[in-house]
């Protein structure tokens, strides 16, 4: 594996096992796809370094685990959001 990939690859890991940050955000901090961070810890990492690999597969099923309620949590304070603009234009 090219060696700027294997690089790619730690950097990653090492963000999202330090702050517990999502594939999501940690793509978007990277400024690459969410789709290759996914690649990266699920299946490149395992490869490169198994102990990290380990602490970054249990950051990413905690998110997993929790994803539903941060999905409620943004539907909610969306319809307070569309409710303060109704409520302001009264």
């Amino acid at each position: 594996m090219d060696r700027d990939i294997t690089a790619r690859i730690l950097r990653e890991a090492e963000h999202i096992a330090s702050s517990g940050d999502t594939l999501r955000s940690t793509a978007k901090l990277m400024g690459i796809s969410k789709s290759t961070v996914h690649k990266d810890m699920s299946k490149r990492l395992k490869a490169i370094d198994a102990e990290l690999f380990e602490e970054v597969r249990a950051v990413v099923e905690n998110n997993k685990a929790l994803r539903h309620i941060r999905g409620g949590e943004a539907t909610r304070d969306k319809y307070l959001r569309m409710k303060e603009q109704v409520e302001k234009t009264e």
